[in-house]
């Protein structure tokens, strides 16, 4: 019997490059649990399956499967739990450059960052699972493309430790960072207009407020 995943993956593959509804992936999975398949076939398979947090042409409950070519597989086997006690751990922050979920992907101006788990040694080279081992990387960063110099150690632990702010501290070292630089802010405006408020990507707080 062919498993809604199956019914899926068949169904993104025959409509490459075309963008579909969450209404036509529910009929063809013919289960109620669709996206999560739909999140295992991008974050297990590395199908590149992009949504309204990806691609900002598209709304939401719209999806499009942009290419047949595979992405490297993230961490697989990574249990949820220990994905959000990493993603916490690192203060939702890529170790490598900083990004935050949310924040403008550098290679695609209309797509938003990814945050993912990574193994520090891969698993072909005996690396394990245990917490040590795992670190937060963006999409950019463990697909080995970014080219731009990573922040120093302390500023990574100042990133980590704003994102894990409540929200009414952000704004305010979002404000002060304002004010520091000569870019004060207009009220109304500037800091109540929260970069933040829209989509996320994958979990967490982002920088500003």
């Amino acid at each position: 019997m062919t498993s809604a995943r199956d019914k899926i993956r068949a169904f993104l593959e025959a409509n490459v490059g075309k963008v579909v509804n969450t209404q036509q992936v529910r009929d063809v999975a013919g289960i109620s649990e669709y996206a999560r398949r739909l999140r295992e076939l991008r974050d297990d398979e590395g199908m590149q399956i992009h949504s309204h947090i990806d691609d900002e042409s598209l709304s939401p409950g719209e999806y499009k499967l942009v290419d047949l070519k595979r992405e490297p597989r993230i961490a697989d086997g990574i249990s949820p739990q220990k994905r959000a006690r990493i993603l916490e751990r690192n203060g939702y922050t890529c170790q490598m450059c900083g990004a935050g979920p949310g924040d403008p992907d550098p290679f695609n101006a209309g797509r938003k960052t990814r945050l993912h788990i990574d193994h520090v040694t891969p698993r072909a080279q005996g690396g394990t699972d245990d917490d040590e081992n795992l670190r937060v990387l963006c999409s950019a960063c463990n697909q080995s493309k970014a080219n731009i110099q990573s922040p120093s150690e302390d500023a990574r632990n100042l990133l980590a430790r704003i994102r894990r702010a409540p929200r009414s501290v952000r704004r305010e070292v979002y404000a002060s960072l304002q004010r520091s630089f000569g870019d004060t802010p207009r009220a109304g405006r500037d800091v109540a207009a929260d970069p933040d408020d829209g989509d996320q990507s994958d979990a967490g707080p982002g920088l500003r407020a």
